[in-house]
């Protein structure tokens, strides 16, 4: 595979300058969405080997400008899909091609993390969540780029390796699922896996033009380093180029697992059965302002809403002033931890002197800040009862998903300085975290567009479990204002 970065690669040459980059075509997967893909197969108009095929080449034409995938798998995507060519389809995506985020356990692939400190060892068996998302008929093809350990919100690793947009090749595809965004946008793929402790999925989403839904906590299993967080962060879900391949995935999932302490997501309507009270919230909860394109989007997104017969209330963000630094006190206790044990946590073969300053430094900031932490520690685990309640009359917050532009590749450089990182992570990333700690639901909707063409989201959450509510009114959004298309 060619890497990002590779002198040859166009998007990487200065003189060639920043451009878009998809694989829309009129093969096998034509201009579909993953839901149409399916219907196709069931029919047997088209073939999930003919399917498959059409990805592999559609990656081999544009990663080597985007640098998503890490890992290709291709000849057990080729014996499933072949296996799917001969068998009755009974499961609701059979036949789709799609890839892993590189933070799933997946038996004769590598899990690293998006870190060298991990070893590029073939896992012996599969983790407790990959055999419930093929379970949903989706085929993998391989292992998207994250950067190290998911920490940030730029798909950027050592040794300057990066995940770059396929709308602009010179901006980032987010973080830490932008391996994911980078490859469905690019229509490479479909749909693809991606999780989220603190916007994972529904940043590289807003910066790539995709719907980006962060389920309520209780929706799928823990992988085994995730099991033992005080304060569970991490969702498990996908990214996609419509609301209804979202929906579809979640339901598949949901017939295969039992979700715990929330209630079954069940039918999906294609809008609420009632207009709903919509508080909208235009400053960061970290108090930073928001860009101008943003809060235009933010402010067209309400209108259409409005218009559409839901109520909006401007409101304040949901959260009390230390939240933004118990979060990151938080988030460098989780680094210390891998510092740690990575040993324990991914393979005995972890090599601490391979971590990336970022992990570094915020593992050092934890131990400087260890007396503070049980403190911290206690607001956090009050977030979720108190964001509950925090809704009073209303349905749904509504609020900008990052607070400023998509920036460029390098600005979240993975071997830049600890202390810019943090700075200019920590001021981009201000809208998200909540919902990873209150296990709430929320999305990521590509509502508008930058002046420079740029996709923009905005972002909708609920209380924990009314994560049904969230997908009809994006349904209902996306109905009546259809998303922009990269070959637009």
């Amino acid at each position: 595979m060619t890497d990002a970065t590779d002198p040859a690669d166009p998007a990487a040459d200065p003189s060639v300058g920043p451009r878009r980059r998809h694989a829309f075509r009129d093969d096998a997967l034509g201009y579909d969405d993953a839901t149409a893909l399916a219907e196709r197969v069931r029919r047997r108009e088209v073939s999930p080997t003919e399917l498959l095929e059409a990805a592999i080449d559609r990656c081999a034409t544009v990663d080597p400008a985007l640098g998503a995938l890490v890992h290709t798998d291709f000849d057990r995507a080729r014996a499933r899909a072949a296996r799917h060519d001969s068998s009755e389809l009974s499961a609701p995506l059979a036949g789709v091609p799609s890839a892993f985020k590189d933070a799933v356990r997946v038996a004769g692939s590598p899990m690293r993390m998006g870190s060298l400190a991990v070893p590029a060892t073939p896992a012996l068996r599969d983790g407790p969540y990959a055999p419930l998302f093929r379970a949903t008929g989706l085929n993998p093809v391989g292992t998207t780029a994250m950067p190290p350990f998911g920490w940030t919100a730029a798909t950027e690793r050592q040794g300057g390796l990066v995940t770059r947009n396929p709308w602009n090749t010179g901006r980032t595809s987010g973080g830490s699922s932008g391996g994911s965004s980078a490859l469905v946008a690019a229509g490479a793929l479909p749909i693809a896996h991606a999780n989220d402790g603190g916007g994972s999925i529904r940043i590289p989403a807003a910066v790539t033009g995709l719907v980006g839904f962060k389920p309520s906590r209780g929706r799928h299993p823990d992988e085994s380093f995730s099991a033992s967080m005080p304060i569970k962060l991490i969702s498990q879900s996908v990214v996609t180029r419509s609301v209804r391949d979202t929906v579809a995935f979640l339901t598949a999932f949901e017939s295969a697992y039992r979700t715990v302490g929330v209630p079954p997501i069940g039918h999906v309507r294609r809008a609420p059965r009632r207009r709903l009270r919509i508080g909208m919230v235009e400053t960061s909860p970290a108090g930073g302002p928001t860009d101008a394109a943003g809060l235009a989007v933010l402010r067209q997104t309400a209108e259409r809403l409005s218009a559409l017969g839901h109520e909006i209330i401007p409101a304040a963000a949901p959260v009390a002033a230390s939240f933004r630094d118990d979060f990151i006190a938080y988030w460098g206790l989780l680094a210390l931890s891998t510092a740690a044990g990575g040993k324990r946590l991914f393979d005995p073969l972890f090599a601490h002197d391979r971590l990336d300053p970022f992990t570094l430094g915020l593992a050092a900031m934890a131990r400087r800040n260890l007396p503070t932490l049980p403190l911290r520690l206690a607001r956090l685990a009050r977030v979720r009862r108190r964001f509950d309640a925090s809704f009073g009359d209303l349905d749904l917050y509504l609020s900008p998903v990052v607070a400023h532009e998509t920036p460029e590749v390098g600005y979240l450089d993975a071997d830049q300085p600890f202390e810019t990182h943090l700075e200019r992570v920590s001021d981009w990333v201000t809208f998200t975290p909540l919902q990873n700690v209150a296990g709430s639901p929320a999305v990521s909707l590509p509502t508008g567009r930058a002046p420079d063409g740029m996709p923009i989201g905005v972002h909708l959450s609920a209380r924990r479990g009314h994560d049904r509510v969230l997908l009809e009114l994006a349904s209902e959004y996306e109905a009546a204002h259809p998303f922009a298309r990269i070959w637009d």
